[in-house]
């Protein structure tokens, strides 16, 4: 059999495996790249190890580090807290306050999944003591902290922005993170208008009133001198890559050296919060996907999307594809490194310029995350976890799934009116 087909064969199996089982695809990728690319095609290991994405490594790398240290010394918590504490307003505001609460926590670096994981319980919690439905509040703070994932120095913002230049396409960080919001503010906001959030306008006790007022006012201590030193460090990397346009990742290792320096973390607790199985199913799908374009898998796989779609209906096609995976499997990880590789092979075929690979780009990177909060999704699942006692937890969760499955149809509806028909 051909080896570029073995190649897409590969792709397709561990795209499935992905979708069924916990094992880091990661490692299987890598597998997969030199049994079909060495052991039966004959690449030379040098050819295959090549294909490693050391430049996104080291911003990976780097991005997570640093953050890392804000994880451990706690200042991403005790900031939160704050965020939380800071809410006023009725009860009917309250989960719109938390969408942005949710937006600018993850936009500040950690991202979505980390803002999730710390914010979810308290905010899920609260929404069950004032009254306000349980999915409600999850769609806002979901749909807030994923329209953040393409903030520039965000670990997905700096994956999708690395996978573009590779295919030749720069200078379009503030549009995907402008997509990304407006898509999720979209769905966030119809979630909220749809199961529930229009009756907390009508339905307002005084006692819910005072019960929000109880939570929201128990105290936080002040930071100390480690939590503020990195948020001055955070400050710097914000300010030098957005303004300075310095290297994102040997920006924020220099930071974390200086921090680690200064004692503000752990410094092993700092690289155990690292993500470091992410950063390794990454690295290894890239890996499997860099030889699949040297033995002309990817343009099998473009070949076969182009066979069932025209330059009217691609962004359908692969947005339906990219997201009905991404209800199962990771968009960081596996969705936006096996897609956007995709991209200049689609248009070859196709036919179409530049206005229609952003199209099919800023797709795969929406269409892929707006998907994310079902409940087999790692940001459902946090949503999931966070849910208090006085939820119905199988409903809690059949909701979530069936909102996952449900933006299937509605992110790819969304990505062609917004990049097809309106060119946005």
């Amino acid at each position: 059999m051909d080896v570029s087909v073995l190649s897409l064969i590969a792709l397709v199996v561990a795209l499935i495996i992905s979708c069924v089982s916990p094992k880091n695809v990661g490692v299987l990728a890598i597998a997969f790249a030199f049994v079909v690319g060495g052991l039966i095609g004959h690449v030379p290991a040098a050819k295959i190890i090549a294909g490693f994405p050391l430049s996104l490594f080291m911003t990976l790398a780097g991005t997570t580090y640093l953050f890392g240290i804000a994880i451990a010394n706690g200042t991403i918590d005790k900031f939160t807290r704050y965020s939380v504490k800071a809410v006023r307003g009725s009860i009917a505001v309250l989960p719109i306050v938390l969408f942005f609460v949710a937006f600018i926590l993850s936009a500040l670096g950690p991202g979505h999944t980390a803002i999730l994981a710390l914010i979810a319980a308290p905010c899920l919690l609260l929404s069950e003591e004032v009254g306000i439905p349980v999915f409600v509040m999850a769609m806002m703070i979901g749909n807030g902290a994923q329209a953040a994932a393409m903030s520039p120095i965000t670990p997905a913002g700096v994956i999708a922005n690395s996978l573009a230049a590779k295919i030749g396409y720069t200078g379009i960080t503030w549009h995907l993170f402008w997509n990304t919001f407006l898509g999720h503010a979209v769905v966030g906001f119809g979630a909220y208008l749809l199961f529930g959030g229009l009756k907390l306008w009508k339905h307002q006790s005084a006692e819910s009133v005072a019960a929000v007022r109880k939570i929201l006012d128990v105290p936080v201590e002040p930071f100390n001198y480690q939590q503020k030193i990195t948020m001055a460090g955070v400050l710097v990397l914000m300010v030098t890559v957005l303004v300075f346009k310095s290297d994102v990742g040997l920006t924020a290792f220099t930071i974390g050296a200086v921090l680690t320096m200064l004692n503000a973390s752990d410094e092993n607790k700092a690289i155990k919060a690292m993500p470091w199985p992410t950063i390794l199913l990454i690295c290894g799908v890239t890996v499997l996907i860099s030889l699949m374009q040297n033995v002309g898998g990817m343009a099998l796989f473009a070949t076969f999307i182009a066979t069932v779609s025209t330059p009217d209906t691609a962004t359908i096609v692969l947005g339906f594809i990219a997201s009905s995976i991404s209800v199962y499997a990771s968009t960081s990880g596996v969705i936006m490194p096996a897609f956007i590789p995709l991209i200049p092979d689609l248009l070859a075929k196709l036919g179409g310029g530049e206005a229609m690979g952003l199209a099919l780009l800023y797709t795969v990177v929406l269409d892929g995350h707006i998907v994310d909060l079902s409940s087999l999704s790692p940001s459902g699942a946090l949503l999931f976890g966070g849910a208090g006692p006085k939820t119905d937890k199988v409903k809690f969760f059949r909701q979530l799934l069936a909102w996952g499955f449900a933006m299937v149809f509605v992110g790819t509806f969304i990505c062609w009116l917004f990049f097809h028909v309106l060119g946005i």
